[in-house]
């Protein structure tokens, strides 16, 4: 049996990291036997990698409780519905672990040494830049930055009780806007100007706010368009929620623009960032919610 691939290690060290040290040593028994005695938390973890085979089996002991799973696909940008069965968390994972696995594998082809990987934090723009000989696919780009975007938003989040990613202005033009409307009770609407302003407008969202963005990146919550003038324009959909507590949906438009003189990476130029309160919703469902923008409305943000 070949044992965990390189990224279900890497997704389970996460989730293990979650776990109490009394859970994770008894976890450890479980899986070994109490053939192996650890003494401390990185033992424990690394005796449960090496001997864990089949990725499913450990995602489904008991010790690796549903709130773990659901918490740990919240910080991968991955939205599930509160109410989730634990084989429903398991199955969302899996695929999540597959797709990466995909990307990973994709990023050695033409690189004779093997050592191309795709960095955690890395932005949509170097993962994409394996598939410029394929021809370019903005929905690939759209569903790569987005699960980069919110982790790395959400990792500001001390909730959580992670280490912050790296968030900062870098990541913006110099001249980004941010229009930020939000519907909780009344209606109130925000316009930024600027990198550093844009920046700490929407890092306060997560770090001083304590809020939650789990997009959905199903095909009816995710769109991406191109115009010709090289601009990218990424629309997704999602729940907001705090601790426990769906608090509400958004819809959120960004728009890329390649940067020459930063190794052609993908910035942010442009962000509407909408927000609706469960009051505004009126009771309705929003444990997927789809996107309200059709093609023709977000074409007219390209020209």
């Amino acid at each position: 049996m070949q044992g965990l691939t390189e990224t279900e290690r890497v997704g389970f060290t996460k989730i293990l990291n979650l776990m109490s040290k009394s859970d994770l040593l008894s976890l450890s028994d479980t899986v070994t036997n109490k053939m192996i005695v650890v003494e401390n938390i990185s033992e424990a973890t690394e005796t449960i990698l090496s001997f864990t085979k089949d990725a499913e089996e450990l995602l489904r002991r008991k010790k690796v409780q549903r709130e773990l799973i659901f918490k740990y696909l919240a910080k991968e940008g991955v939205a599930m519905p509160p109410n989730s069965e634990k084989h429903q968390l398991v199955r969302r994972t899996l695929q999540l672990w597959s797709s990466a696995k995909v990307v990973v594998d994709e990023s050695h082809r033409g690189d004779p040494d093997g050592n191309r990987r795709q960095r955690p934090t890395e932005t949509a723009s170097d993962s994409t830049d394996m598939k410029a000989g394929v021809g370019f696919d903005p929905l690939v780009l759209g569903q790569q930055f987005c699960q980069w975007f919110f982790q790395l938003m959400n990792s500001q989040n001390p909730s959580l009780g992670q280490q912050p990613q790296d968030w900062g202005p870098q990541h913006f033009w110099p001249d980004v806007k941010l229009r930020l409307l939000s519907r909780t009770g009344s209606e109130q609407m925000e316009d930024f100007l600027g990198a550093e302003l844009v920046s700490l407008r929407l890092s306060a969202l997560t770090k001083e706010e304590r809020l939650l963005f789990c997009p959905n990146l199903e095909p009816f919550g995710l769109k991406a368009l191109v115009s010709p003038h090289g601009l990218v324009l990424v629309a997704v959909a999602g729940t907001i929620h705090r601790d426990a507590a769906c608090l509400g949906i958004f819809e959120q438009i960004f728009g890329l623009i390649r940067s020459p003189l930063d190794h052609n990476s993908w910035k942010i130029k442009f962000v509407n960032l909408k927000i609706k309160g469960q009051e505004a919703l009126g009771g309705a469902e929003v444990a997927a919610p789809a996107l309200s923008y059709n093609s023709s409305e977000l074409q007219l943000l390209c020209s």
